[in-house]
């Protein structure tokens, strides 16, 4: 136990996928291009499940006794259109692409301007999003132990070397991605103590769950939803669900 300390979690997840980009960009040329596409649609297919996983939380009691039996549901849609007009209001999603787009041009010397975005915006989007990501963070912050991250961690480590085979290095940057977001959360975790009721975490699960949903969707190129503009709708769900508590 001597080793562990708060924000244990987030170093090592930006260590794993830092070198989980490392190899899959050295493995990349020895990897055919039809066994990268199925990596990549097996990673969409698991965003899926994890989604799907954590939308389930739509059922529990917390939510149920807190909002009434009814109202998960709404709150979660409510909390998604919310963050779908907010996102697209502030453009997020294009702002995310115009940042990456930025970066390609200093450090990609290839031209593969497409793919250099495609590999910094989705490897971030899945690795910051999820419920892991949030109530993990928090978990470590509160002095909970960093477990949650640790699993995390070990999971976008072979995500990276799988998304960076076929992508590149535009990878690594949601490394530094994950280190901003799950580092700011874990802070907000240590400050602020308990943050949220269990109704509220369970609120953020399932709208997280929803996101990624979407985020699979995108990687298995069924439809390519704008996901970054819908993450202001992870801020709304806990709100909306102590609003409708209070109202009661």
């Amino acid at each position: 136990m001597g080793v562990m300390f708060i924000g244990l979690g987030t170093v090592a997840n930006v260590v794993t996928v830092a070198a989980g980009t490392g190899l899959g960009v050295l493995l990349g040329d020895r990897i055919p291009a039809r066994t990268r596409d199925t990596v990549t649609d097996v990673l969409g297919l698991i965003t899926m499940v994890l989604g799907i996983s954590s939308a389930l939380t739509l059922s529990s009691p917390a939510m149920s006794e807190a909002a009434g039996a009814g109202a998960p549901t709404l709150i979660v849609l409510g909390s998604l259109i919310v963050g779908a007009l907010v996102g697209s209001a502030l453009r997020i999603e294009q702002r995310l692409e115009n940042g990456a787009e930025r970066l390609r041009s200093h450090f990609s010397t290839t031209g593969e301007a497409g793919t250099f975005v495609s590999a910094a915006v989705t490897p971030t989007l899945l690795f910051c999003i999820g419920p892991l990501t949030i109530l993990g963070s928090l978990s470590d912050g509160m002095g909970h132990g960093a477990e949650q991250l640790l699993i995390k961690a070990a999971l976008d480590g072979f995500a990276a070397m799988a998304f960076a085979s076929s992508l590149g290095w535009g990878v690594l940057v949601s490394a530094v991605a994950v280190g901003i977001v799950q580092g700011g959360l874990t802070l907000a975790g240590f400050w602020l103590g308990n943050l949220f009721s269990l109704a509220q975490i369970d609120a953020l699960s399932a709208t997280g769950g929803v996101i990624l949903i979407a985020l699979g969707l995108r990687l298995l190129k069924i439809k390519d939803i704008p996901v970054g503009d819908l993450l202001p709708a992870l801020i709304a769900a806990p709100v909306l669900m102590a609003a409708v508590t209070a109202l009661r």
